[in-house]
């Protein structure tokens, strides 16, 4: 019988992924086990072993969930065939985090598994176009282009999946220390916008240009909706279609509660102004 595997990382997704399948297997990346969840746990070091494990279970569909940061190798734990991708997982580590993922995902269909996207498996936590909760101004719809625009230019140098602008500047871009750690930083430094009485700033989160999305879609859920509150923000805004929606009932009711706005826009063509 056909199985499903989950490999899950830190985080909520990697639940709200599991509560939509029917009894998955559920692994981890040795460190990065999700709070809450048994998960079996592995290691890169001995990776194809551990996919024959999979084939061994029955699993012939595998589906990503959870965040994973770049763990450390240890060279005395490789078994002898995956020391042979030693050279080519060292190279895609070090190209970036989206070269990194391709890589990995074609070590695993390699290997006869097929990747299934949270779209094919979770389609509800992706939310189609249109405002789901509050009503961004002119203002802020200008901003949410704005940062659609940036996003569309930086995502091809491998930087994070998000930018806060206000009054058509960008206050801060996501990078590897996160989403949580922009918005802090756009919190401290909410006294910088030119018109101390004019639009306050949104959140925005897209999908890099050309990403694989079978993987690392960008997340949002209620605690974003704090921590845009706590900086002050309009609202949140995000790619259609291309962005994960964790927990939406009480996201919008910490939204509503907090007098912001949710919306699922129109993907950005990406055209400079």
């Amino acid at each position: 019988m056909s199985r499903i595997a989950l490999i899950a990382g830190q985080g909520a997704l990697a639940p709200a992924v599991a509560a939509c399948l029917d009894d998955p297997l559920v692994f981890t990346l040795q460190g990065f086990a999700p709070e809450g969840m048994d998960a079996t746990p592995f290691r890169l070091e001995r990776l194809i072993p551990f996919l024959d494990e999979l084939h061994a279970q029955g699993v012939t569909r595998v589906i990503f969930a959870g965040a994973i940061r770049r763990p450390r190798l240890d060279p005395d734990l490789f078994d002898p065939r995956t020391a042979q991708l030693v050279p080519r997982i060292l190279s895609a580590l070090q190209s970036g985090d989206d070269a990194a993922l391709r890589t990995v995902l074609d070590i695993f269909e390699e290997n006869d598994l097929t990747i299934c996207s949270i779209s094919e498996i979770a389609p509800d936590l992706i939310p189609g176009e249109g405002v789901l909760t509050g009503a961004p101004s002119d203002a802020d719809r200008r901003d949410v282009d704005r940062a659609a625009r940036i996003l569309a230019q930086t995502g091809p140098l491998d930087l994070g999946q998000g930018a806060v602008v206000t009054q058509g500047l960008c206050l801060a871009l996501e990078t590897l220390p996160g989403t949580a750690a922009m918005l802090d930083f756009a919190a401290r430094h909410a006294d910088l916008r030119p018109n101390p009485g004019g639009a306050r700033g949104i959140l925005y989160k897209a999908p890099k240009p050309g990403q694989d999305r079978r993987i690392d879609l960008p997340t949002l859920g209620p605690d974003s909706v704090d921590q845009a509150a706590a900086a002050g923000l309009a609202g949140i805004a995000w790619a259609a279609g291309g962005v994960i929606l964790l927990d939406r009932a009480e996201a919008l009711r910490r939204a509503q509660a907090a007098g912001l706005f949710l919306w699922a826009a129109a993907p950005a063509t990406g055209d400079p102004d």
